[in-house]
């Protein structure tokens, strides 16, 4: 698992409210409550929340979301791969929940410098719950430093209201429920 942040400094605090923020904006369109954002040097390049319901696309996370905003805008600019590699290893991801296997492997591809996250993800966390991705696994992927549990709470209260109400968009199952 990744480690505990243990001295949580104030710009980490303000940047994962922005990210609960796009979490809570997926919670009202009825998407699992996972916001993040994206900082470079100290600014909020880009955000992103789950969309894999509106879009109907389950890989419509709110990382992915917030790497194709980045991606659009630095093609704009005519940025090379090189320079788009090198403004993905100076940039910081914040995101609620620890980032799936699917996120942590696209972004170690990507370069992320690093990641802080609020709460684990038991079942598809790729950032040490269930895989590492953020350490070296093979000569596509980089390491990038990852540290869990600010504001963790907060991350698990959205997403234990989500699940209360019940996933109007889960589907229906083909059996009848144990009771």
């Amino acid at each position: 698992m990744a480690s505990c942040v243990e001295e949580i400094v104030p710009e980490s605090i303000a940047y994962m409210k922005l990210a609960l923020d796009q979490a809570k904006l997926a919670l009202d369109s009825l998407e699992v409550p996972v916001g993040c954002v994206i900082v470079e040097e100290g600014k909020i390049i880009a955000h992103g929340r789950n969309r894999t319901n509106e879009t109907r696309n389950a890989t419509r996370h709110a990382e992915m979301e917030a790497i194709d905003v980045l991606l659009e805008q630095w093609q704009k600019l005519g940025l090379s791969k090189a320079d788009v590699a090198k403004k993905f290893s100076n940039c910081t991801l914040y995101v609620t929940c620890e980032p799936c296997i699917m996120c942590a492997g696209s972004l170690s591809i990507l370069g992320i410098k690093q990641i802080y996250f609020g709460c684990a993800n038991d079942r598809f966390g790729g950032c040490g719950s269930i895989l590492s991705l953020h350490s070296s696994i093979g000569d596509q992927t980089k390491c990038f430093k990852c540290e869990g549990g600010i504001m963790t709470t907060e991350a698990i209260s959205l997403l234990r209201t989500f699940y209360e109400q019940g996933n109007p968009n889960a589907p229906k199952p083909h059996r009848p429920l144990n009771q």
